[in-house]
C-alpha cells in the first residue's frame, strides 16, 4: 500500500446513473470528485436494452448508450472516472479511509456510496442470452414492463419484492404466473393478501424453472 495515501474532496463509490448524478454536481462544485467504477462500469443499466423512462431521451435509448451518456459528461467537468473495486474502508476517523483492490489506500473527506442494485438471475442456461437480445427476459418489472402490455407474463419469485412486481404488472398484462418454488410465500402478509386480491395473478406452487426458451 501507499505510504502517503492521496487525499481527495470527494469521493464516489459506484459508476450508474446515481454516481455520475452526483459526479456531475460535485464536479459544478469544484470538489473535484474522484469515481470508483467497481466491478461492472456503468452497473445494472449496462444489461439493459431499450430505455423509454427516463427524461431527456424521447426517442429512447439502450442502456449502455445512456451510461456512455452520463459518463461523458461527467469527464466533461473533468471528473476523475477509475477503473477499480472498494475492498475495504474506514470511516471511524475525521478522514475517510478507503481501500481499493485492497492495494491503494486513498483517504477523502466526503464519501458517496451510490452502489446500486444488482439482479438477482436465476442461472438458466439461455437467460443472459435472451436479455441481451432483449428476447422477453428480464429482471425489473417497472423498467421493461411496458414493453410486455397486453401479453401473458410468467414471473419467479415469492418475497415482497415479487408480489410487488406482479401487482404492477396487473395493470399492463392481463395474466401473470407467479412460480413458486416452495408450497408458500415469503412475502409480508401485506404483500400476499395483495397478490390474492388481484384476480390476473395465478400462483403456481412447487415449481422450479429449468430453462426459457425463446
Amino acid at each position: 500500500m501507499s505510504t502517503t495515501p492521496e487525499v481527495i474532496k470527494c469521493l464516489i463509490i459506484g459508476s450508474g446513473p446515481a454516481a455520475f448524478s452526483a459526479a456531475i454536481y460535485a464536479a459544478r462544485a469544484d470538489l473535484k470528485p474522484v469515481v470508483i467504477e467497481g466491478p461492472v462500469p456503468g452497473g445494472q443499466l449496462t444489461t439493459t436494452t431499450e430505455v423509454d423512462n427516463y427524461p431527456g431521451y424521447p426517442d429512447g435509448r439502450t442502456g449502455p448508450e445512456m451510461m456512455e451518456d452520463l459518463k461523458k459528461q461527467a469527464l466533461r467537468f473533468d471528473t476523475d472516472v477509475r477503473s477499480g473495486w472498494v475492498t475495504k474502508v474506514d470511516f471511524t476517523g475525521p478522514i475517510h479511509k478507503v481501500w481499493i483492490d485492497d492495494k491503494i489506500e486513498l483517504h477523502a473527506h466526503t464519501v458517496i456510496i451510490a452502489t446500486g442494485a444488482s439482479a438477482n438471475w436465476l442461472g438458466l442456461p439461455n437467460e443472459v442470452r435472451l436479455r441481451d437480445i432483449g428476447g422477453g427476459v428480464t429482471a425489473c418489472a417497472v423498467c421493461d414492463g411496458f414493453f410486455y402490455k397486453g401479453q401473458t407474463v410468467a414471473m419467479v419469485g415469492a418475497g415482497d419484492t415479487a408480489a410487488e412486481e406482479a401487482t404492477y404488472l396487473a395493470k399492463l398484462c392481463p395474466k401473470i404466473y407467479m412460480l413458486v418454488r416452495r408450497d408458500e410465500f415469503r412475502a409480508s402478509k401485506a404483500m400476499i393478501h395483495r397478490v390474492e386480491n388481484t384476480p390476473q395473478l395465478e400462483v403456481i406452487y412447487n415449481t422450479e424453472v429449468k430453462d426459457v426458451l425463446g
